[in-house]
């Protein structure tokens, strides 16, 4: 849903009709891509002919919740936060956390512009100090909560802080943009579990823009290469590093620039869905007790060409990372995993993994729930179908 948004529908169209849920939950990040400010009137029209297209049809009360207002720079954060329940769900309600109760979910509503004035959601912008480096950021989240087949839980759609150098990253492990997303994903968790509302299971999904460790990634693709250090005349930073083979006529392996991470093979990260870099992938550890996941079972999900005729080939930008994520509390965790939950049910994946989707590949959960999962006597026979 960034910068693509027909290819991107379209496929995720395709994907609702594969599966069938009864409870959609789309999160979407930097609304109106990179150009906003002459892309964001686009939104609107995708919005409407998403909820015309007849896949969308049997889905009769629909939220969208989408933060359009880039004039405000002090509360503008580009999330996007789109429900869609089916017709035969019954008595599905929404959190108000200005009355802080349920209401009953009907109709189909659109919000835009700003959010602030919402009561049935919560956003917040990461402080600018969390960031520094940006003149300003857009970074942020958006909290909904939901009571469904009898069981409450919390979905907050997140978008933390890029890689703005690749040399940066390269020169400390962990990374010093590491140590800035652990920091605002802690400032989230904190948010959503203080004391002011009851604690309930939580989904945290969205462009987490966790990367691998680029120093222990780059030691492990050019263990027997030899490094170039290129600095600039005037201050004497380093511009580039060059790493070549120390045979083989000295062919260059990696050349790693400020956003240039050219290796000489990117096939591997797509060999066996990158699983071997899945070592590299670290920034989730200190987060262990309050984080969980599904096996990751699919190819990094950024940094894709945005060439629509190279839907599988990498641009050499960025180390190919696992950005977008769908995790959860230990509670939710509980839900997800039930027993009647057959493998055939439970789906962790990316949509679109040959055709091009825009520079992030989206990524999706899809589980049953229980008809009164939250409670101790459920009845094990009724299920709905979330995505």
């Amino acid at each position: 849903c960034r910068d693509g948004p027909n290819r991107s529908g379209t496929r995720c169209l395709l994907t609702v009709q594969s599966h069938r849920p009864h409870f959609i939950a789309v999160h979407c990040q930097e609304v109106g891509g990179k150009n906003y400010e002459a892309s964001m009137s686009h939104v609107d029209c995708f919005v409407k002919e998403l909820l015309s297209s007849d896949a969308m049809k049997e889905y009769n009360r629909v939220r969208v919740y989408l933060d359009e207002n880039y004039k405000s720079q002090e509360h503008f954060t580009a999330l996007g936060s789109c429900y869609f329940l089916h017709e035969s769900l019954k008595n599905i309600q929404q959190f108000d956390f200005k009355a802080k109760k349920f209401k009953k979910v009907v109709g189909k509503e659109i919000y835009s512009d700003t959010l602030e004035s919402t009561p049935m959601l919560e956003k917040e912008k990461f402080p600018q100090d969390y960031f520094p480096e940006c003149k300003w950021s857009r970074k942020g989240f958006i909290r909904t909560r939901w009571a469904l087949a009898d069981c409450a839980f919390d979905l907050v759609n997140i978008h933390l802080f890029h890689d703005a150098s690749n040399i940066l990253a390269w020169e400390k492990s962990p990374s010093v943009y590491s140590g800035t997303r652990q920091k605002a994903l802690g400032f989230v968790l904190d948010r959503i579990t203080d004391q002011r509302f009851e604690k309930v299971p939580y989904f945290v999904f969205g462009d987490f823009n966790f990367r691998l460790d680029t120093r222990q990634v780059v030691e492990s693709l050019c263990s027997t290469a030899t490094m170039q250090t290129v600095r600039l005349g005037d201050t004497n930073e380093v511009d580039k590093l060059i790493f070549r083979e120390s045979e083989n006529d000295r062919k260059v392996v990696l050349q790693l620039e400020k956003k240039l991470f050219n290796y000489i093979n990117q096939d591997v990260f797509r060999e066996n869905n990158g699983t071997l870099f899945l070592q590299f992938d670290s920034e989730l550890s200190c987060f262990k007790e309050r984080l969980h996941e599904l096996e990751i079972s699919f190819p990094p999900s950024y940094p894709y060409s945005e060439d629509s005729s190279q839907g599988k080939q990498y641009m050499n930008t960025r180390c190919p990372a696992w950005c977008d994520r769908v995790l959860m509390s230990a509670t939710a965790e509980d839900l997800v995993l039930k027993p009647e939950n057959e493998e055939k049910n439970l789906v962790y994946d990316n949509i679109g993994p040959n055709v091009c989707m825009g520079d992030h590949k989206p990524v999706y959960l899809s589980f049953r729930l229980t008809t009164g999962a939250g409670k101790a006597n459920a009845n094990k026979h009724k299920c709905c179908n979330v995505q």
